[in-house]
């Protein structure tokens, strides 16, 4: 078959794939990492997905392995990308399409890509400059292709210089001479951006004055009243304090998606226990599958990936190796219902 004609009936693969496979997937997805040496082989890990009702993955890296066993999987992935390779898939065509032909194209028939994220947290940081014209240059190398898929960065929370109350969101300076312009082009594409949103470490630092019912998303009534919208949840706090100070920033009504969320088991930390981790996992889940949304947005889903799938016994030593739900052994760690 001719090369362009390939392409094309791809292309409209993937769009039919993602059609059909996104309105019945969820909001929900697990973080896949694989900072260890002694996690299951990708076949049986997708097959604990399914037995759990998991349709959502982010992966950090193209790992081929993973790549490999997906395709006919059904779940939904978001692509992540090597910090390193940014420089040249924003500077070298040869090298983004080369990326492409790699990692995307071989699968794009039958794994529905959500979105290929460029960078995790490097705003602020010296890759930081290498984020917009990486995702440019990819967008050139899909449209080539004939793939179309968003292109995206992941952030976390040290981009804002004021989260409270959530109306008081603000980008940092630093954060924002970047961060803008990268908000603007995903605006002007219809692609989301995803943000790395974690309750657990602010209030293991400031546990005066933060309630653990609030962090732990249990809270049964308002805890923060920020003009006349109340919050519940510190999660929601979050959320909106980024779609504010994006805002700030001239992007509104962007979609943002959860990229990571989550509560460690064990490592130290005194809040760091079983019963929080599950307390923290299944109260976001049962508030996210019913698209409650957030006070700012109420009624639109937020989609979220919860970090992580297992624990991972390569990472600092402390909490950063118990935030999975299950251990390498594919054992729960507490019960999570999806």
């Amino acid at each position: 078959m001719h090369r362009s004609i390939f392409s094309v009936i791809t292309a409209l693969l993937v769009l039919m794939y993602n059609t059909f496979t996104g309105s019945a997937q969820g909001t929900i997805g697990v973080n896949y990492g694989k900072i260890a040496d002694n996690l299951p082989p990708p076949d049986k890990v997708i097959a604990l997905l399914k037995s759990k009702n998991i349709a959502r993955i982010r992966i950090f890296e193209p790992y081929p392995d993973v790549l490999q066993a997906l395709p006919g999987s059904g779940l939904q992935v978001i692509l992540g990308s090597l910090n390193s390779d940014l420089p040249q898939i924003g500077g070298d065509p040869a090298f983004a399409a080369k990326w492409v032909q790699t990692n995307v194209f071989p699968f794009a028939s039958n794994v529905p890509f959500r979105c290929i994220s460029l960078g995790n947290e490097l705003i602020p940081s010296e890759l930081a400059q290498t984020i917009l014209p990486a995702m440019q240059g990819l967008q050139r190398a899909l449209i080539a292709a004939n793939l179309s898929i968003p292109v995206t960065t992941t952030v976390h929370q040290a981009v804002l210089s004021a989260s409270y109350p959530p109306s008081a969101g603000t980008l940092s300076p630093g954060a924002a001479n970047f961060l803008v312009p990268i908000a603007q082009f995903l605006k002007a594409n219809n692609y989301p951006l995803l943000f790395n949103a974690y309750t657990y470490f602010p209030y293991r630092d400031n546990q005066k004055d933060i309630r653990i019912d609030y962090a732990l998303n249990n809270a049964t009534e308002v805890v923060v009243r920020d003009g006349n919208l109340g919050y519940t949840n510190l999660l929601d706090a979050s959320v909106d304090a980024f779609y504010y100070a994006l805002e700030k920033g001239g992007v509104s009504n962007l979609e943002v998606i959860v990229s990571e969320t989550g509560w460690p088991s064990a490592g130290g930390d005194a809040p760091a226990t079983i019963n929080n981790a599950q307390t923290y996992n299944q109260n976001m889940i049962n508030r996210m599958k019913n698209n409650v949304g957030t006070p700012k947005s109420p009624g639109k889903g937020l989609e979220t990936y919860i970090f992580a799938l297992f624990d991972e016994n390569l990472k600092a030593n402390g909490t950063e190796q118990h935030f999975g739900l299950f251990y390498p052994t594919m054992e729960p760690v507490y019960p999570i219902q999806f």
